[in-house]
């Protein structure tokens, strides 16, 4: 039987399955130039975004990622993503990350995702660490980081982006 799909509640949003209805917001999303000036990603087409949704559904089927749509309480429209993958073979290490809408930087939303998706990977998944790759321009990504106790990581590089630092957060 599968599990079911941990959607999580908090005092602004929904984080929830991102599903094929979706598609329209996440191409945008894995396309728009503000929000990817900091990724290395090919240029996408609609086709690709459904694609990636299939990915997302695929990962948390085979147990390697679990990928949550951000909407707030009002709206069911994505604002934003934020997922755990990448799992260690031991599954003590994720991932994370995340993407948010322009028109919504700057209000916490992102602080408020992270916070629960930290939770939850520490506590419901027993995760022991959780790293984030950031670019090293990103000055607002590595802000939140730091505010939610990740520190840069002085031994871990990405081989796929020299222009990414890493920060970790332990339980």
């Amino acid at each position: 039987m599968a599990t079911p799909f941990p959607i999580i509640i908090t005092e602004r949003l929904n984080l929830r399955k991102v599903l094929p209805t979706d598609a329209d917001r996440v191409y945008y999303f894995r396309s728009d130039k503000e929000i990817n000036k900091y990724i290395k990603r090919p240029p996408q087409t609609q086709e690709m975004a459904i694609a990636h949704i299939q990915l997302l559904d695929s990962n948390l089927k085979s147990g390697i990622g679990i990928a949550w749509g951000i909407s707030t309480k009002e709206s069911n429209e994505l604002i934003g993503n934020i997922c755990l993958w990448n799992f260690s073979e031991d599954k003590k290490k994720a991932e994370i990350g995340y993407d948010l809408d322009p028109k919504f930087h700057g209000k916490g939303f992102m602080s408020e995702a992270l916070k629960a998706v930290l939770d939850f990977g520490f506590n419901q998944r027993g995760f022991e660490t959780i790293e984030a790759y950031t670019d090293h321009r990103n000055i607002p990504s590595k802000k939140l980081l730091k505010l939610h106790g990740f520190i840069p990581s002085n031994d871990t590089k990405d081989p796929d982006n020299q222009n990414n630092e890493v920060y970790y957060l332990n339980r």
